[in-house]
């Protein structure tokens, strides 16, 4: 069976939208976007290559496949975050997509996404990895498929914007494994989803 882990940006209070560019994610009137790029640094940059070089697969929902699309999907600019992306097997899980064809190695998974990660999840294969995809994320952890979190935690509240999680998220425990500072005040904590008794 394959593992599922998370790695998500998240403010203190809980936002997730729009962390890369000011045009990234507006809905709901969302005007805070590219409140992440100040907090970059080697530390960071350090540690997110660190999960880059385990193998895998990635997983994501149609809304972030296609942000990524226009960023990633046939860059040559020698960046290993690039390369990792084109490389890696990459399951779009929607409901609306005809075809994952616009990016290279990208597989569909179409239909109800806990239903289609779950039998996924079930076959022999390479662990999966999400970044970012907050909705899919939160559909996947409510039907108790996520096993890791790695959290990047950055130093500020915005006070508007879409949440990690909701008040429909269940109760569900997580060991802390690891936790780095960088030298911006983030805080990248690592938790691994507890045994159930």
């Amino acid at each position: 069976m394959r593992a599922i882990s998370v790695t998500m940006n998240v403010t203190l209070d809980g936002v997730v939208q729009g962390l890369g560019r000011p045009d990234e994610d507006t809905r709901g009137g969302f005007t805070h976007g590219g409140w992440g790029g100040r907090y970059q640094d080697e530390v960071l940059a350090e540690e997110m290559s660190r999960g880059m070089a385990k193998p895998g697969d990635m997983l994501f929902g149609r809304r972030t496949w296609e942000d990524f699309i226009g960023a990633w999907a046939g860059q040559t600019d020698g960046n290993p975050f690039t390369t990792h992306l084109n490389a890696a097997t990459k399951y779009v899980a929607s409901t609306t997509l005809d075809d994952a064809g616009k990016w290279q190695n990208s597989v569909l998974l179409q239909g109800e996404a806990t239903k289609t990660v779950a039998e996924l999840k079930a076959t022999p294969g390479n662990d999966l990895s999400i970044i970012g995809s907050a909705a899919l994320v939160r559909a996947l952890h409510a039907a108790g498929l996520i096993d890791r979190y790695t959290l990047v935690v950055h130093p500020l509240t915005l006070g508007r914007g879409a949440r990690l999680f909701d008040a429909d998220a269940p109760l569900t425990e997580f060991d802390l494994t690891r936790s780095v500072a960088t030298t911006k005040g983030v805080l990248i904590t690592y938790y691994e989803r507890r045994a159930e008794a």
